[in-house]
C-alpha cells in the first residue's frame, strides 16, 4: 500500500478560497478507481506556520500511484491546485 500525503497553502487564505479548494480535492472520491481512500482536512491553528489543507490518499501500488497522477480527474485538480497554491508539499511511503 502507498500513502500519498500533500499538504497546500493557499494564496487566498480566507476560509471561503480553502473550502473551494477542499471541495475540488474531496469531488475525486469515487471518480478515481486507483483510490483507496482519500481524506481532506482543513487546519484548524491557522498560524503563519500552518498549511491550509491536507490531502491524505491510499493506493494500492506504485503503479496505482502512477495512474492516479494522470488520470483525467486528477488533471482537473492539479490545474485547479497550480492556480491557488502559494507552496505545496507531499511525501509517499510504502505502508
Amino acid at each position: 500500500m502507498i500513502k500519498h500525503i500533500v499538504f497546500f497553502k493557499l494564496k487566498d487564505r480566507s476560509p471561503e478560497s480553502i473550502e473551494r479548494t477542499a471541495a475540488v480535492l474531496r469531488n475525486m472520491e469515487g471518480k478515481i478507481p486507483q483510490l483507496v481512500s482519500i481524506e481532506v482536512g482543513l487546519d484548524v491553528i491557522h498560524s503563519e506556520r500552518s498549511f491550509d489543507i491536507a490531502l491524505v490518499t491510499e493506493l494500492a501500488s506504485l503503479e496505482d500511484l502512477q495512474a492516479y497522477q494522470v488520470h483525467p480527474e486528477h488533471q482537473i485538480v492539479i490545474r485547479h491546485i497550480n492556480e491557488v497554491k502559494d507552496v505545496s508539499v507531499s511525501v509517499d511511503y510504502e505502508f
